[in-house]
């Protein structure tokens, strides 16, 4: 199982990032996948996470409305697009595979930074 996430960077206070994560070496559309964070001397965060169908979708609170996750089954990646970024939400973000009730796999995060 490998999980390649991309698209963080550096963005100023209310700007937007997409981030995508190519997952390969397992059957990509029969998991659920999400979205973990960690900010500096914090723990990790759930961000977002989705059925493998697409149809249930989770997010924490402190990125509703700001955040949408999605997935393209047939291409095998996970996409996260935030909007209105804030400087909380300056954080290591990890693409995760469910397995079950758990998560089994974690890829090796992208730094997204929200900074004037």
């Amino acid at each position: 199982v490998q999980l390649q996430a991309s698209g963080g960077g550096l963005v100023q206070p209310g700007g937007s990032l997409r981030l995508s994560c190519a997952a390969s070496g397992f059957a990509f559309e029969n998991y659920a996948m999400g979205w973990f964070r960690q900010a500096p001397g914090k723990g990790r965060e759930g961000v977002s996470c989705m059925r493998s169908s697409g149809d249930s979708t989770y997010y924490a609170d402190s990125v509703k409305g700001r955040f949408t996750i999605s997935r393209d089954n047939a291409e095998n990646m996970l996409y996260l697009q935030m909007n209105d970024l804030k400087p909380e939400d300056t954080a290591l973000y990890y693409c995760v595979k469910g397995g079950g009730s758990v998560i089994d796999y974690w890829g090796q995060g992208t730094q997204v930074t929200v900074s004037s």
